[in-house]
C-alpha cells in the first residue's frame, strides 16, 4: 500500500489542490491520498482561519468524487502545535507496512533545515516534491545537514497552477467571481454560509 499525506490549511480548497493531488497520486501510483486540514500550523499562528467544521464541510465536498483522496483528522483531533514529523508518525502508525510519501512543494524542501526534526521525517516517510520549472529544488541540496535526504526525495513534475486560497478569499471581499477557482459545490457552500465575506487584507 501506499499513501500519501497532503497538508493544508484549505481555506478554501480550491483546483490548484485536487490537481495537484491527482499528479502525485498517478505518479507515486497511491492507494490512499490524505487530505491533512491543519488546526494550527506553527508557522502561522497569527493568521485567521475560517472555523474547521467549515473547513472540513468544504475539503468534503471538493473530495466527494474521487475514490482516492481522503481527509484525515489527525491534526484537528489533538492539542498543538503540529509539527509535519508528528503528523507523518500518527499516520504511519495507522497504515503500517505502507509506503507513506509527504507530498510538499519545491520551496518547503528548501527550507527544510528550518523545519522541526527533518532528520526524523525523512526516516518515518519518503519527501514527494512537487517540481515545477525554473524551480532550483533537488533532492541533494541538503546532503551534507541531512544526511540521506537524497535517497528519500522524489521529484514530481507538476503544472504550476497560479490559485491560492488568499485570492479567493480577495475575489470574495471584492464581489467578485470564484467560479472555476473552486469545484461547484464548495462554492455554493462558501454562497449559502457567506464566508470570506470580511476583508483578508
Amino acid at each position: 500500500m501506499r499513501v500519501g499525506i497532503l497538508g493544508g490549511t484549505f481555506d478554501p480548497p480550491h483546483i490548484g489542490h485536487l490537481i495537484l493531488g491527482e499528479y502525485a497520486a498517478d505518479a507515486l501510483d497511491l492507494t490512499h491520498l490524505l487530505y491533512v486540514p491543519a488546526a494550527e500550523p506553527p508557522h502561522k499562528r497569527d493568521e485567521a482561519k475560517t472555523d474547521v467544521k467549515h473547513r472540513l464541510a468544504m475539503l468534503r465536498l471538493a473530495l466527494a468524487d474521487n475514490p482516492r483522496f481522503e481527509i484525515s483528522q489527525v491534526d484537528i483531533e489533538r492539542p498543538g502545535p503540529h509539527y509535519s514529523v508528528d503528523t507523518v508518525r500518527i499516520i504511519a502508525r495507522q497504515y503500517p507496512d505502507s509506503d507513506v510519501y509527504f507530498i510538499m512543494g519545491g520551496d518547503s524542501l528548501r527550507d527544510l533545515t528550518l523545519w522541526h526534526r527533518p532528520d526524523e521525517l525523512i526516516r518515518l516517510c519518503k519527501l514527494a516534491v512537487m517540481r515545477r520549472a525554473g524551480a532550483d529544488a533537488y533532492p541533494s541540496m541538503h546532503e551534507d545537514s541531512i544526511p540521506g535526504l537524497a535517497e528519500r526525495v522524489t521529484m514530481i513534475d507538476a503544472p504550476l497552477i497560479q490559485v491560492s486560497s488568499t485570492h479567493i478569499m480577495e475575489r470574495i471581499q471584492d464581489g467578485r467571481s470564484i467560479r472555476y477557482l473552486t469545484p461547484d459545490s464548495v462554492r455554493t457552500y462558501i454562497e449559502q454560509n457567506h464566508l470570506y465575506q470580511e476583508s483578508v487584507r
